[in-house]
């Protein structure tokens, strides 16, 4: 029986043999080519490089070079995802948060105050929003929301540039925030095409051009993520001479005597902040550890052998596993988690601030009619502005305060206690009258009822806050 099997088996083995070699050199075939394959991808961007101008202003020409960039780019159409805080949808803070109605009394903000779009959207967004409907508004407006704008400042010059009319200017802006506001045609290096920020820095004495990599990643965000006001009424300027931090930046709007509009129940000379994300990010421990915009922003991917930046700017959130999970091992859920726990506490803060100021300049309102004097009505309105500034200052960051937790706690408990102590010298001047009930404030629970209380102040026809004819 062993005899006769042995031949049987082989001449199975041979043929056997020959077919698992057959499958291991098909397989070995296959990563070969797999391999070239990703050499090639990896290879092919620099084989098919077209050149771009100088200030080439088209996006789409630049994703000819860079598809997958591109691709990731026009995700930024998207307008409905959401976090807690944030996301892509024009959510409105007036409606969800009247307090801003009075807060802002008299301004536009008042009036129409959403959350911004993703950028693709920016041009759009500026010149729909009813902020920027007045014939005085100047060019400087548009600075931030076009990659047509740095091609119009080599065109027209920097400072004609913000002096042009902003309904002129927009005739020639079409395309919005893209490629070419950071990045070299030529070179694809980081770079800097807005003049405040290289301005701002070299009032510290700091040379922009000696700027790391790894610092790039921030500063090319820090064009327009910060804030900012009109030198001059039109030429754009970052408030930096004294240094960044928001006592800093208050230092040299007192000296310079800014003021953006004066609030119509307080009669107090306001600053509105703009969106000083970077400075806030200046103060927190990513900043501490090296961690730049970009690295939670617009986090690495890979697709086969590429890697590259991910240009679909917006919440690490809605990224975690690409944005926060490189450095932190824990898992999804636990991380959105302690996110939004931080968020929740300084959005409920950041209520408290609201609540203190809006208060603060009703109370002052009464104190006007009381007949107490201007020059008495000072410090209360100098108190309410430091405090509306710090307040400001957090509310118009995006993250609800996660940038720098810690300091967004301490920036606008700075703001609750400046406002009370506005209040307290407001009761004060309002004994002296001898009036000792607290004024009466109207309702303002609700985005039109504050409105209307706003515009009747605006109108100079107020409800009584001492008493008669205003609200309980």
């Amino acid at each position: 029986m062993t005899e006769t099997a042995s031949p049987k088996r082989r001449r199975w083995a041979g043929p056997l043999i020959a077919l698992l070699l057959a499958l291991v050199v098909l397989l070995v075939g296959l990563l070969a080519s797999s391999i070239l394959e990703r050499r090639w991808e990896h290879q092919r961007p620099a084989l098919v490089l077209r050149p771009l101008a100088e200030w080439e202003p088209d996006n789409a020409k630049w994703g000819e070079n860079y598809p997958h960039e591109y691709e990731s780019y026009l995700r930024t159409r998207d307008d409905t995802t959401t976090t807690l805080y944030g996301g892509g949808v024009p959510r409105d803070y007036l409606e969800d948060d009247p307090r801003q109605v009075i807060l802002f009394a008299g301004y536009p903000f008042s009036e129409e105050y959403k959350q911004a779009r993703g950028h693709h959207h920016a041009v759009a967004d500026v010149t729909g929003t009813k902020r920027t409907a007045s014939p005085a508004t100047v060019g400087t407006c548009m600075t931030c929301k076009s990659t047509d704008v740095p091609r119009l400042m080599a065109k027209l010059g920097v400072s004609e540039f913000y002096r042009t009319p902003f309904h002129e200017l927009k005739k020639e802006i079409r395309h919005p925030i893209g490629c070419q506001d950071c990045h070299d045609p030529a070179s694809m290096n980081l770079r800097i095409t807005r003049p405040a920020l290289r301005e701002a820095l070299q009032a510290q004495g700091k040379d922009l051009d000696q700027a790391s990599h790894r610092e790039m990643r921030a500063l090319v965000c820090a064009q327009c993520h910060v804030e900012y006001y009109f030198k001059d009424k039109t030429y754009l300027t970052f408030p930096w001479q004294q240094g960044t931090a928001v006592e800093q930046m208050l230092a040299t709007y007192e000296g310079n005597g800014h003021v953006d509009f004066v609030h119509p129940v307080s009669r107090t000379p306001i600053l509105k902040a703009q969106h000083p994300d970077y400075e806030l990010w200046a103060t927190g421990i990513h900043a501490y550890r090296g961690v730049t915009c970009a690295d939670c922003h617009m986090p690495y991917r890979t697709e086969g052998a590429l890697k590259f930046t991910n240009h679909h700017v917006q919440s690490p959130l809605l990224d975690i596993a690409n944005a926060c999970g490189v450095c932190h091992r824990w898992s999804e859920e636990e991380l959105k988690s302690r996110v939004e726990t931080i968020q929740a506490k300084v959005a409920a803060l950041k209520l408290k601030a609201e609540d203190a100021l809006v208060a603060a300049h009703f109370d002052a309102g009464a104190a006007a009619q009381a007949g107490a004097a201007e020059a008495d009505l000072d410090e209360a309105r100098r108190l309410i502005r430091q405090a509306q500034f710090r307040w400001d200052f957090i509310s118009a960051n995006n993250g609800m305060g996660f940038h720098s937790p810690q300091e967004s706690m301490r920036v606008l408990a700075d703001a609750v206690d400046l406002a009370q102590q506005a209040r307290l010298r407001c009761a004060r001047l309002l004994a002296g009258k001898g009036i000792s009930s607290p004024p009466r404030h109207p309702d303002v629970s609700t985005r039109e009822k504050a409105w209307t209380v706003a515009q009747a102040f605006v109108r100079g026809e107020p409800p009584d806050l001492l008493g008669v004819g205003a609200a309980p």
